[in-house]
């Protein structure tokens, strides 16, 4: 075959993606998608499957690091709070509400940079930023050190959807739902290793844990010069804008398409229930059943082993089966009859058989991401995908408080009204609001699901 049939683009200068000779065309024959689908030809760079290990290993890594620091940060920032504890649980406060900001302003300022100066740059830089973040922090002589620190992991932190792009670059449409389900499985490995082997290494310093996720973040990043290749070509770079980049304007993407608004608000509101597992689950564990800290930490690995079963596993055939609106329809019913499940719980038997059912929601969110990276350009994925990535820091800033202060009014002698598994419920109202907003929404490009 002539050169020109295997590369759409010979002249575009991109010297990353000159050599690709074996494009993977979305438009493949036997493959029929609506015309309305920004249908363009996926690049298959050299070493792609090294470059996807990268890309999941990243995430992993990212989320595992943020789990090592999680059961040591309020010790370490005690610690410069000596005999003063309410100074420190307000501080504590202060350092998670600063990374949640920093992620919603930061995720489609890197989202959009991508879309300008290619994915490479912006996660290799990300690694190393974080890298050296972890670093400064094991080190901080003094609070405001360390303050930084979480400043700076907040921005860096950020390259998750630029690691969403990247895997959309290079994966046809209609694989897209497997990919990013994929993605949600390193999620949660992240989730339930992080803590873990925070908490081991913690024992020992509780400076230890940001001095190892530090250097995994830096060897991370010196393994992704050798095998991450550029996914997006010059021909499909679009100039970099702080109108677009900034949170409110990277939100006027999904403003502008009643299908991404649509969507969009399904995941806030499905991000939004999730803060009642990050905020309330060890409480009401506590509260409800006795639970130790072993205790609780395993009944979380079971919660995300389950995610990482479906996320890695049966996200692809599902949505094969019954399409991508039916996938994302099951997760949010599955999901909100968990949290209702959770919430009538009254022994910790009852709340594990609840898991697999609430974990049911991981089929929902690759589902909604994949629709909706078919209603903008191959120039437009970062943006959208730091504006995704917003919308979950938006919900990490008010869903602590919105959750902890449900389950602080519903429990205990003084509660107003006594309903411990209030917050639970909640989040099942708000799976629910989000299931009928996904039915309102068509979408002219979901993958449908296959022939009988």
């Amino acid at each position: 075959m002539a050169a020109d049939d295997t590369n759409p683009n010979p002249s575009s200068g991109d010297a990353l993606n000159a050599g690709v000779a074996e494009n993977l065309v979305a438009t493949a024959p036997g493959i029929d998608l609506p015309e309305a689908d920004f249908a363009v030809p996926i690049y298959q760079p050299p070493g792609r499957r090294a470059a996807a290990s990268f890309i999941f290993l990243t995430i992993t890594l990212d989320m595992l690091a943020l789990g090592m620091i999680a059961p040591v940060l309020p010790r370490l920032i005690a610690s410069f709070m000596v005999g003063n504890l309410s100074g420190a649980a307000r501080m504590i406060g202060y350092f998670g509400t600063v990374f949640a900001v920093m992620n919603f302003f930061f995720s489609p300022v890197l989202g959009s940079l991508s879309d300008r100066y290619g994915r490479r740059p912006v996660v290799l830089l990300s690694n190393f930023g974080l890298g050296l973040d972890y670093l400064l922090m094991a080190w901080a002589p003094a609070l405001g050190w360390l303050f930084l620190g979480r400043i700076i992991s907040g921005l860096t932190a950020s390259s998750v959807p630029t690691g969403m792009a990247y895997m959309t670059d290079v994966t046809p449409p209609e694989k897209r739902a497997g990919v990013f389900g994929l993605l949600g499985a390193a999620f949660g490995v992240g989730f339930v290793l992080g803590p873990a082997v925070g908490g081991i290494l913690g024992s020992v310093s509780p400076r230890l844990p940001f001095w190892v996720a530090g250097g995994l973040s830096l060897v991370n990043g010196l393994y992704g010069i050798f095998v991450l290749p550029e996914s997006l070509s010059q021909a499909h770079r679009s100039p970099f804008s702080w109108k677009n980049a900034n949170p409110l304007g990277s939100l006027r993407l999904l403003r502008n398409n009643k299908i991404l608004l649509g969507l969009a608000s399904v995941l806030v509101l499905g991000y939004l229930a999730q803060q009642s597992l990050m905020n309330v689950y060890v409480l009401y564990c506590d509260y409800r059943f006795g639970w130790t800290d072993r205790a609780v930490g395993l009944s979380l690995a079971v919660v995300a082993v389950f995610s990482g079963l479906y996320g890695a596993g049966l996200v692809k055939p599902l949505v094969k089966r019954i399409g991508e609106r039916g996938a994302l329809t099951f997760g949010l019913i599955g999901g909100a009859i968990g949290y209702i499940m959770f919430g009538l719980s009254t022994t910790g038997t009852l709340l594990l058989l609840a898991i697999p059912v609430f974990n049911l929601m991981s089929f929902a969110w690759p589902s909604a991401q994949s629709i909706m990276s078919r209603e903008v350009g191959p120039s437009e994925q970062g943006q959208m995908q730091g504006a995704v990535q917003s919308l979950r820091g938006l919900a990490g800033i008010f869903g602590p408080v919105m959750f902890t202060l449900v389950f602080s009014k519903t429990y205990g002698p003084t509660a107003l009204l006594k309903l411990p598994g209030a917050a639970f419920f909640l989040a099942a109202a708000l799976l629910v609001v989000s299931l009928v907003l996904a039915q309102v929404v068509r979408p002219r490009n979901a993958a449908p699901a296959a022939a009988a």
